[in-house]
């Protein structure tokens, strides 16, 4: 059954502030060996940071927003991994639909949702966690894989992710490419912001994107990176966070959510049809044109569900709110 608007992932998975946890979530990806020799082999998205972030974060929240049509959402996330393999710098295989790998990727969706929700959005208890994390297990479930790597419950995933952080997870390329936000280029909702005031902007934003970052890794993997961290941070990271939180009640609800979870939010109230058309990326968002059909891009309503997927209707023509 798909997720509701009772659920936990409805009430905090497209909410904006999750955006402070975009630079954890990539870089706890990459730290998987299989998963950043992927990246390093195959991703360009150090070429097009905030397009590929903002586009993504499409399908991603339809897996959550998407009501009936969440689980073909969630089919073509997993079609754009299809043809994505090759050989480490071990010499091992790696496949990005492996079991183990694709899991990884997920879990980190979970957790940056629940440090998202401690941090900035007025905490969880346990009980709200382990309630999350049944509902990304149903998530989970959607993309049609083998539920083989995935924990039966909170308390197993818990021990699975102290593992993963303490035992698995490596300092690689890929990590650090995505930490390296010295170049990080203007957004493109800024179009109006002159060059030069970006270029002055960009190392506050950059180091304080990066400080956030390192509070919120598990301390073992904190270690593995050679960050460092002291009380006075963590005093200071729940400030932010606080202020973040107390202030987000001045932004109108209608505001507060990226747009495929608005679209959820306005089907659920009946303020839209329940089959009106599914909000797509904007074009500032799709990819350069020379891979405008690379069946490992999500393509906005121009998506066809790739032939290693169960057959699915082609989403249907909507615009970006």
């Amino acid at each position: 059954m798909p997720l509701g608007p009772s659920s936990l992932s409805w009430r905090y998975g497209g909410d904006l502030r999750t955006y402070f946890v975009a630079l954890w979530a990539g870089s706890m990806q990459n730290m998987h060996p299989q998963l950043g020799a992927a990246v390093e082999q195959h991703s360009k998205f150090f070429a097009e940071r905030w397009q590929r972030l903002n586009r993504s974060l499409y399908p991603i929240d339809g897996m959550v927003y998407d009501g009936d049509r969440a689980t073909e959402t969630a089919r073509e996330v997993r079609g754009y991994h299809a043809d994505i393999s090759g050989v480490d710098r071990n010499g091992n295989r790696y496949h990005a639909l492996d079991p183990d790998t694709f899991f990884w990727a997920h879990s980190t969706f979970y957790m940056g949702l629940v440090l998202a929700a401690d941090v900035f959005m007025g905490g969880l208890d346990e009980g709200q966690r382990a309630r999350m994390y049944d509902e990304y297990i149903e998530l989970y479930r959607q993309y049609g894989m083998s539920m083989r790597p995935v924990p039966a419950t909170y308390a197993e995933f818990l021990a699975y992710w102290e593992h993963m952080c303490a035992e698995v997870l490596e300092d690689n390329k890929a990590t650090r490419d995505v930490l390296d936000l010295d170049e990080l280029a203007k957004p493109p909702v800024l179009p109006w912001l002159p060059d030069p005031v970006w270029r002055l902007a960009r190392f506050p934003v950059a180091r304080g994107y990066r400080w956030i970052t390192v509070g919120l890794y598990p301390p073992a993997v904190r270690e593995r990176l050679g960050f460092t961290w002291n009380s006075r941070d963590e005093r200071l990271l729940r400030i932010l966070g606080r202020v973040v939180h107390i202030a987000w009640h001045l932004v109108p609800p209608a505001l507060r959510y990226r747009p495929r979870a608005r679209a959820g939010w306005r089907r659920a109230q009946g303020l839209d049809a329940a089959d009106a058309p599914l909000v797509h990326t904007p074009a500032r968002n799709l990819p350069p044109l020379d891979e405008r059909d690379d069946p490992r891009h999500y393509q906005g309503a121009r998506v066809i569900p790739p032939a290693t997927t169960p057959a699915a209707r082609t989403p249907r023509t909507a615009t970006g709110r």
